[in-house]
């Protein structure tokens, strides 16, 4: 299996690292190798984690702040988001 991170996830990424960069930019490079770290090992174990709120999707905390939203599609563990534990997912319609 494969990790594919969808252009939304890849956003979302970076826009943690970006807000965390500017206190602690350090810490941010830590925490983006742990949501690395966690897409990698799902490919090894694709389904460790809770199904999600959307059908077919699954829900893997990766820090006490973070959770990643996933699928697996054929051969590939696709990450769909990265998401704040005190937002909700799915986003609402017209999500930017």
């Amino acid at each position: 299996m494969r990790a594919v991170w969808t252009a939304l996830a890849r956003r979302d990424r970076t826009l943690i690292f970006e807000f965390i960069a500017q206190d602690d930019v350090e810490a941010a490079a830590r925490l983006d190798e742990r949501f690395f770290q966690a897409a990698e090992r799902l490919c090894a174990f694709p389904v460790p984690a809770p199904a999600g709120t959307v059908q077919g999707t699954r829900e893997l905390v990766v820090h006490e702040h973070y959770r990643l939203i996933y699928e697996i599609a054929g051969d590939t563990v696709l990450v769909l988001a990265l998401v704040h534990t005190s937002r909700c997912w799915p986003p609402a319609e017209g999500r930017t």
